[in-house]
């Protein structure tokens, strides 16, 4: 066969690095900092619910289109309860296969071909691939070491007749910065002077230790043009359940359903009732959610500049991102590809979520979601890289 299997939209994008780093992770017996999902369990009694909802056959058949009425609710409840925003669950809330399904049903239902999208680099590389699946072009606007702040004057320049949309993601990753009221409402004021619409990835919402996360639905002008997508494998540590769910006026929401009910049709029925109640839980657990990451995101910050990496400290989400340029290290790619028989750990590069290779060259991006007796493991095996280096 003559004719290239792929489409030419995918070219290049190949195995996810997380599937690569994970499978050196277990082929090589290492600490997995790489991929992002935690090494225990959450909440006990959402567990239960699921198991229950399995046993007693709630949800072991297709669940409604939308999600069931008891999630639906229960996202509704949410963002009046954080964020003051009123959301009807029956038109405006959709339940998703995780984000990453939300950020790809929002694409191929928003954009045409040929459409521009204005996205923060570095970027959760599924972004990159859905705007691509729909035809579109990403227009990255660089954040750059050491403090990773939106260029608002970049961004601005960056907007032609084409483009079609904005896709945020704060709480950010890879680099934890969390946006600021201001550097969001110059944000918001972009996006109405040029009636565009902003897709925002908020699944880090309740993972913030410096700061204060703000849906940016909830400025002047953007409610009846945002598409808030979350979920709660990130706030509840149950990243397999794959919950995930899209808020916007009832407009936004049916085009996104559209879409989506032509990629998993429905999915996870017992998960989507165990989620609802999590949703619900009080503040002491969104409180000591935070308050755990901090110190764990503290315990890995001081073994990493142990070990010779400049750290930059992040806001949020649970990932720190790091420059290896102190090691006299140049290339992130091949220093994650060495590491784990350097020294037993892996990490991710974050050159791969950039379109700027040069930007993001030696950055390395360690998840710190992690029992605090693996992260000291980890910092004692990174310690290994100083005596190599002098070496």
């Amino acid at each position: 066969m003559t004719r290239a299997l792929l489409n030419g939209a995918l070219a290049g994008m190949g195995t996810t690095i997380f599937a690569e780093m994970s499978a050196l992770a277990a082929q090589t017996g290492s600490v997995n900092l790489g991929q992002g999902f935690p090494d225990t369990d959450g909440p006990a009694e959402l567990a239960k619910l699921a198991a229950d909802a399995v046993l007693t056959g709630l949800g072991n058949q297709y669940p409604p289109g939308p999600g069931v009425p008891e999630l639906r609710m229960a996202v509704a409840a949410h963002q009046k309860r954080f964020y003051g925003l009123d959301v009807d669950p029956d038109s405006e809330v959709l339940v998703t296969a995780g984000a990453t399904e939300a950020v790809a049903a929002a694409m191929l239902a928003l954009l045409e071909p040929g459409d521009e999208v204005i996205a923060l680099e570095p970027y959760y590389d599924s972004y990159a691939a859905c705007i691509a699946m729909a035809g579109a072009r990403r227009v990255p606007v660089t954040l750059r070491a050491p403090l990773f702040r939106p260029d608002l004057d970049e961004m601005r320049d960056a907007i032609t007749s084409r483009t079609r949309l904005i896709l945020l993601n704060s709480p950010h990753n890879p680099t934890g910065i969390v946006a600021t009221r201001a550097e969001l409402a110059a944000i918001a004021e972009l996006a109405v002077r040029h009636d565009l619409l902003v897709v925002t990835d908020e699944v880090y919402e309740h993972l913030v230790f410096e700061g204060e996360h703000i849906p940016i639905a909830t400025l002047p002008g953007m409610r009846e043009r945002t598409v808030t997508i979350s979920s709660g494998g990130k706030t509840f540590s149950y990243t397999g359940w794959k919950i995930g769910w899209v808020t916007g006026t009832p407009e936004l929401v049916t085009a996104v359903r559209t879409a989506k009910q032509f990629l998993t049709f429905v999915s996870g029925g017992p998960f989507q009732y165990a989620i609802a109640a999590g949703l619900a839980l009080g503040d002491a657990f969104y409180a000591t959610l935070a308050t755990d990451l901090r110190r764990k995101r503290d315990l890995l910050a001081a073994g990493l500049r142990s070990a010779g990496f400049e750290v930059f400290v992040p806001q949020g989400t649970y990932f720190i991102t790091t420059d290896i340029a102190a090691l006299g290290e140049s290339d992130g790619l091949e220093f994650c590809r060495a590491l784990p028989h350097r020294c037993g750990v892996v990490a991710v590069p974050n050159v791969v979520f950039y379109d700027d290779r040069a930007a993001g060259r030696t950055q390395v991006r360690f998840a710190f979601c992690k029992r605090d007796e693996v992260l000291a493991d980890a910092a004692a095996r990174l310690a290994r890289l100083r005596g190599q280096a002098a070496r």
